[in-house]
């Protein structure tokens, strides 16, 4: 499964109102991996960026004046996403964007939705937590995810962060394994039941230590915090 995790920072808030896109940020997950390849692009938004918005990214109109315009970025950014699902924290403002982007140009591309699937990180976080703060700088401090860097909004840094907090917020790893690698090679990746010899020598039975038991009491703290209830901390009846 490819999924690209995409932000964008704009001239204001409203493309209705002639706003404009004037970067976009996106990282690549495969089958929920993070594989290094990203994309990346300033644009020049052909009008003014309004000083609210400069307020939020801090991105100038000087700095954008040789940025090239979408019309020369739209095919290289649709191939890179083309075929994935997006990731997107509060997609209808990043989508609306994007379609009212692909409607000014002239060689027919329309919704970005024809191209990929959209998934709301979002929704997901306040159908996971009703009643809280579900920004991106809330969801990081509630999942332990480092945005000390992040003092202005930045796409292609927001889609890192994003990224981290998706995949903590759907679940992290998909699932454990304990057999080693070496092991579900010879299998063939069969789970299936191995049968000990039975004269085999007694297995040597090792304690932890109080720096382990330290280590381990901090871990599930931690997994409390995340997740709101650790099964290993409830109370024993």
């Amino acid at each position: 499964m490819r999924q690209i995790v995409l932000d964008t920072e704009t001239t204001g808030i409203d493309p209705n109102q002639g706003h404009r896109i004037i970067e976009i940020g996106c990282v690549e997950l495969v089958n929920r991996k993070l594989t290094g390849r990203h994309y990346h692009q300033y644009i020049n938004p052909d009008r003014e960026v309004e000083q609210g918005a400069m307020d939020v990214h801090g991105i100038s109109n000087e700095f954008l004046a040789d940025k090239p315009f979408f019309r020369a970025i739209a095919d290289d950014f649709l191939a890179f996403v083309d075929g994935a699902e997006l990731v997107i924290h509060n997609a209808p403002f990043d989508v609306g964007f994007i379609n009212h982007e692909f409607r000014l140009l002239a060689d027919g591309k329309r919704n970005i939705e024809n191209y990929c699937g959209v998934v709301d990180t979002l929704a997901l976080a306040r159908a996971k937590h009703p009643g809280q703060k579900n920004n991106l700088d809330a969801l990081c401090k509630r999942y332990g995810v480092d945005n000390s860097q992040r003092d202005l909004h930045g796409a292609l840094l927001d889609a890192e962060i994003l990224a981290d907090v998706y995949l903590l917020m759907t679940g992290g790893q998909e699932a454990l394994s304990f057999a080693s690698a070496s092991e579900q090679k010879q299998s063939g990746g069969s789970q299936g039941i191995r049968r000990l010899d039975a004269n085999r020598a007694p297995l040597p039975i090792l304690q932890a230590d109080a720096a382990e038991l330290s280590a381990h009491q901090q871990k599930l703290e931690k997994l409390q915090k995340v997740s709101g209830a650790c099964l290993w901390l409830q109370p024993s009846e």
